[in-house]
């Protein structure tokens, strides 16, 4: 099952306009479950426009620090998401990545999903020569910036009958400056960083760090795919 999940890369659209594709393929995989498909989802690539998304958690709105004449000045919008997790920042140069995919066809825990997305962020970085690592104390990504840890990718999910949403956003080449405008997924003191700081003129290009994360997550997906498979067939 090397081909689990399908690529779809929508290009750059707005934040509510993804969400919609998104809403569109959870039903096509939930109503795949009713038939023979090999896949077990499709993964979706994003740009967005320029847009802080907000959870439903009480503190999250107080984790947005600018003046909306701040964030009209830049050119950023607010929107209200369904995800876990706190308050992101995302937009141009930033490669978003939402994976919809059927956890109960893949045997998959929550936990487990969580981990692998890591997994995938962390052996992509690794592809481009930077060492990813995880913070037990906060989901996402996180690399080693002197004697403090800064985030290059923030995660953030939902699961509606075993079928995931929302995703991954890895940092490319963003405008950094952004992220002041909000407490990144309300960690107070945590700065966030993307592979251009990191590599400087040998950073990759968004359609090369598309490339490179497809590849490893349809492998990933499709051995944690096989694996259930062959639970499957054993009991």
């Amino acid at each position: 099952m090397s081909n689990a999940v399908s690529i779809e890369d929508i290009g750059r659209l707005g934040y509510h306009e993804a969400y919609e594709i998104q809403q569109q393929r959870h039903a096509h995989v939930l109503a795949g479950r009713e038939t023979d498909c090999s896949e077990v989802g499709t993964i979706l690539l994003v740009e967005h426009d320029p847009v802080i998304t907000v959870t439903h958690r009480p503190e999250a709105q107080s984790h947005i620090t600018a003046t909306p004449e701040m964030l009209a000045a830049q050119g950023v919008e607010i929107a209200e998401t369904d995800r876990g997790g706190d308050v992101t920042y995302h937009g141009p140069g930033q490669l978003v990545v939402y994976p919809i995919v059927d956890l109960n066809r893949m045997n998959c825990r929550i936990v487990e999903y969580l981990r692998l997305l890591e997994d995938i962020v962390i052996e992509t970085l690794a592809s481009f020569g930077i060492k990813g690592e995880r913070d037990e104390g906060a989901t996402g990504v996180w690399v080693r910036s002197g004697a403090q840890s800064a985030k290059v990718c923030a995660m953030g999910v939902r699961v509606r009958r075993w079928v995931t949403l929302h995703g991954l956003a890895l940092n490319i080449d963003p405008d950094l400056l952004h992220f002041s405008l909000i407490v990144p997924c309300g960690l107070h003191g945590r700065p966030v960083t993307s592979l251009r700081v990191l590599l400087g003129d040998d950073c990759p290009t968004l359609h090369q760090a598309k490339d490179t994360i497809t590849a490893i997550a349809q492998r990933r997906f499709g051995e944690m795919a096989e694996e259930a498979q062959r639970r499957r067939a054993k009991a």
